[in-house]
């Protein structure tokens, strides 16, 4: 899959109006955005501000969705993925992940890692970043709140400079201190 990214401009309020709120997004903390919130948010600078950059993401000329890069300025910038629910499922995740990553490396030579968080519950990301050369590097328990008051864990998942331009992944000893 040829992947692109095309930056959301000043014009896209009502595309990006549209693509959030004709959506959901099971595993995000605000699964149905209100167009009110986004609106509320474009104003806010959420998608558009010092160290955060949104794109637009293609596949195959079509569009697959949208990404939040955040922490720009920092050794270690982030993401937020979402992609249409028609193309959840196939098989288009790794090829975004990896363009992604490409991407950030490429025009951020200041970057060491790039990470990415999901919620433990959410398989197929997580397998998506594992396909993509991402290591799972934290667990955090009960760190995400559900909207019935429940918990469920965070599990963030980077992948190194180095092992993006070598094409390896730099594995580590989880358990690395002997329990009393």
């Amino acid at each position: 899959m040829d992947v692109t990214f095309m930056p959301l401009s000043d014009k896209d309020a009502e595309e990006l109006v549209k693509f959030l709120t004709t959506n959901s997004f099971p595993y995000h903390r605000i699964t149905a955005p209100s167009e009110e919130l986004v609106r509320q948010l474009i104003l806010e600078g959420r998608f558009d501000a010092d160290g955060v950059c949104t794109y637009w993401v293609f596949g195959d000329n079509q569009r697959l969705g949208l990404v939040i890069l955040e922490r720009l300025e920092s050794q270690c910038p982030t993401f937020d993925l979402r992609l249409v629910e028609e193309a959840r499922g196939q098989g288009s995740g790794v090829p975004v992940l990896q363009a992604l990553t490409d991407l950030v490396f490429t025009d951020r030579p200041g970057s060491h890692r790039f990470a990415g968080r999901t919620r433990e519950d959410n398989i197929a990301m997580r397998k998506t970043f594992l396909r993509s050369g991402f290591l799972k590097e934290a667990h955090y328990r009960e760190d995400w709140p559900l909207d019935d008051g429940q918990w469920v864990a965070s599990v963030t998942y980077a992948v190194l400079r180095r092992d993006w331009e070598l094409g390896t992944m730099t594995e580590f000893v989880w358990e690395d201190v002997d329990q009393p």
